[in-house]
């Protein structure tokens, strides 16, 4: 990898989609409190259950959104039998728990267990580590100036996918 900026913007906009197909892969860098590939791609499920736990993820009556194996699917854009294979792992690991909706008792939906919360918080530490390995070189505003970028560039993808729906 060469520090070269492109020749011109352009080149500089084409560089950015594989930028991100490489960012998955430095996630799994030799950081303090390494996370396995086999919890790495479980964090994927995780990280859905969770952040519909979160204010911002609630429903405008302020409860939470209820997830099922079908919104993960839909969220992971893969067939629902893979979901429920993903979800079944999580819960045979310890990760998830399943339980009965409060809003349709005929539906089965998903929640963080103890072990999936250690491991999120293991995850978010793993992350942390890794962008400070990654950016040690970069000057502070650098730094803020990425990360804000970033969030808000993920912000603007999921609108996006909001609108799709």
């Amino acid at each position: 990898m060469t520090n070269r900026e492109p020749a011109t913007d352009e080149d500089l906009l084409n560089a950015v989609g594989p930028a991100f197909g490489r960012l998955r892969r430095s996630s799994l860098l030799d950081v303090e409190d390494p996370i396995g590939q086999k919890d790495l791609s479980r964090t994927l499920v995780l990280r859905i259950v969770q952040e519909a736990d979160r204010p911002e993820g609630r429903e405008p009556g302020g409860g939470a959104r209820e997830v099922t194996v079908g919104a993960v699917a839909d969220h992971l854009g893969v067939d629902p039998s893979v979901a429920s294979r993903m979800v079944s792992d999580c819960i045979a690991s310890g990760y998830l728990v399943r339980a009965a909706s409060q809003q349709d008792g005929r539906r089965t939906v998903l929640h963080l267990a103890p072990g999936g919360e250690e491991l999120m918080g293991r995850f978010l530490r793993h992350q942390r580590a890794a962008f400070d390995q990654i950016t040690a070189d970069w000057s502070e505003r650098e730094r803020l100036d990425f990360a804000r970028l970033m969030l808000k560039y993920v912000e603007a993808q999921d609108a996006l996918r909001g609108k799709g729906r």
